[in-house]
């Protein structure tokens, strides 16, 4: 059976895709790929990624509603970062922007929680080094200093990259 290898993009229905990708631009650092004109769409591009696009903006225009907080559908989408450090940075420019709604350690990744424009919940998340991972945490406060001082320096993809060699 044939099986999937990660998420190659989201897409997001917004009430004004340049308003949610000036946000997105300046939250986490995406780069705009493709701009089809005010009240269209537009593709924005991770920094370093591969792929046309990681993250597409549709506009609604100002009439479109939300679903309710709780109903059935996508809760949330989750950008992962290399190092703590860099999760610290995204928390300022987040607390910046006054969208940091929420911090956590999930014991397998340490997680800040954010709104955008339209109030679309996302995450960004830092992996804790598998042989580190605390399964019996779903979520715990996240000591944000404290994760910092033990794991300054340590690049989930340089794991990633050891283990796929050995």
């Amino acid at each position: 059976m044939a099986s999937v290898q990660r998420l190659n993009h989201a897409v997001l229905y917004v009430r004004d895709a340049s308003q949610s990708a000036a946000f997105y631009c300046a939250a986490l650092g995406f780069e705009v790929e493709s701009d089809f004109g005010p009240g269209q769409a537009v593709f924005l591009r991770a920094a370093g990624s591969g792929n046309h696009h990681d993250l597409g903006l549709f506009s609604r225009g100002n009439a479109a509603t939300r679903a309710p907080q709780g109903a059935i559908g996508l809760y949330h989408l989750a950008w992962q970062v290399d190092t703590i450090e860099e999760l610290a940075q995204v928390r300022a420019q987040l607390v910046t922007l006054g969208a940091l709604v929420g911090e956590s350690d999930h014991g397998t990744s340490k997680s800040l929680y954010a709104h955008d424009p339209d109030g679309i919940e996302f995450e960004v998340a830092w992996l804790v080094p598998r042989d580190s991972w605390d399964l019996s945490v779903m979520a715990a406060p996240l000591n944000l200093t404290q994760e910092l001082n033990r794991w300054a320096g340590v690049s989930t993809a340089a794991q990633s990259v050891e283990r796929l060699s050995s």
